[in-house]
């Protein structure tokens, strides 16, 4: 690949202008904290009702306004596998806009260095493990998140055929399972860790009949599913707790247990965001020549981020009621779908450059669960 003189930028510095896509999510905010700690004083930032990076002329406006030299492109639209399920057009057309959108506009107005967040999705279902960034488009995806799994592969190639025809720095960044502050805790779109984490503080506070507790987190992350109330109450009942007059009706078939989805037997791996944040900056900060070497070490502009462990569902289950100080029950709901049997990333590329991930899974756990409590209770 030809760089053109235009794009031979130098690392970035404390005072260069860096636009961070998407600031306001798991990712972006951590990416922001992570920038402002380090002392970068020209951070730029739009939350989505000051700019919808599906419209075109509004993202190309913004970036011609702004002219940003590096940027972070990290809004999507993300979920669990229900939510993928339930808004595949949704998931695919949202990203494939926004992915477009971003990166035509960086290009048009010369930014150095661009860095697209990415998801292990990407990869083959039946992938060998641990998965390769050579191993992209060699098998078929999960049909469960096929949509979102395409349009992340789009903005890989769009990278790539920009880097190839124009010169550009872009590079995509794939994290494996991402957790940490502002996490989506929708217990019927979230993604499987914070999910873990409401429904055993729901069900910690069900066993011992504290349903002022229940209204404030319903408050504060959402709606509680009918059927997902139905067992807090029996788990309260079997406790010698009255639920509250008019909470939901008897649930007289229903199992004083927590429910999840699946056997619990995939494997996946986890990341701390404020990892993921650190590799962000660890990667925009290389000097030109390692950089570059991550643009055409393969055949595409592909670089895995994680932690390079595993474990099972039915193990991280057991970790965050362990975490959260719930010891009652825990069904597997086997009619529900497992997705892919396992995703753990090889991350020999950017561990050679001397990155590491400094979280570990279970002391990200405790951080994240804290913090969860601690917005309830501001």
């Amino acid at each position: 690949m030809r760089l053109t003189d235009h794009f031979l930028a130098s690392t970035m510095e404390k005072h260069s202008r860096i636009y961070i896509a998407g600031h306001t999510g798991l990712v972006g905010s951590a990416i922001l904290r992570r920038l402002q700690s380090d002392d970068y004083i020209n951070l730029i930032t739009r939350s989505h009702a000051e700019l919808d990076l599906t419209r075109q002329a509004d993202v190309e406006a913004f970036f011609a306004k702004e002219k940003p030299e590096y940027v972070f492109l990290a809004a999507a639209k993300v979920g669990g596998i229900w939510a993928n399920n339930t808004y595949p057009a949704e998931f695919i057309y949202q990203n494939v806009a926004i992915q477009i959108n971003v990166l035509h506009s960086a290009w048009r107005v010369g930014v150095k260095r661009l860095v697209f967040l990415g998801s292990s999705c990407i990869y083959p279902r039946e992938c060998p493990q641990p998965m390769k960034e050579e191993h992209l488009l060699t098998g078929t995806l999960e049909p469960t998140n096929q949509p979102y799994a395409v349009a992340k592969i789009a903005g890989i190639i769009q990278c790539e055929a920009y880097n190839r025809q124009y010169g550009t720095r872009f590079l995509a960044l794939m994290p494996t399972n991402l957790y940490g502050p502002n996490d989506n805790y929708d217990l019927e779109n979230s993604h499987v860790l914070p999910a873990l984490i409401r429904k055993f503080h729901l069900a910690k506070l069900a066993s011992g009949g504290d349903w002022e507790g229940i209204r404030r987190d319903e408050t504060c992350y959402g709606r509680i599913p009918q059927n997902i109330m139905a067992n807090l109450v029996a788990i309260a009942q079997s406790g010698g707790h009255t639920p509250p007059w008019g909470l939901v009706p008897n649930p007289v078939t229903i199992t004083p247990a927590i429910t999840l989805w699946g056997s619990g037997s995939p494997r996946r791996e986890f990341l701390h965001v404020d990892d993921l944040a650190d590799a962000c900056v660890f990667i925009m900060s290389l000097k030109d020549d390692a950089f570059d070497s991550l643009l055409t070490v393969h055949d595409l502009p592909l670089v895995n981020v994680g932690c390079g462990r595993d474990q099972t569902i039915r193990e991280l289950a057991d970790l965050v009621a362990t975490v959260v100080g719930f010891d009652g029950e825990v069904e597997w709901d086997p009619t529900k779908p497992d997705g892919t049997p396992r995703k753990l990333l090889d991350v020999s590329q950017l561990t050679s450059l001397g990155w590491k991930p400094k979280i570990s899974l279970k002391e990200g756990i405790r951080h994240t669960y804290q913090r969860y409590i601690d917005r309830i209770t501001d």
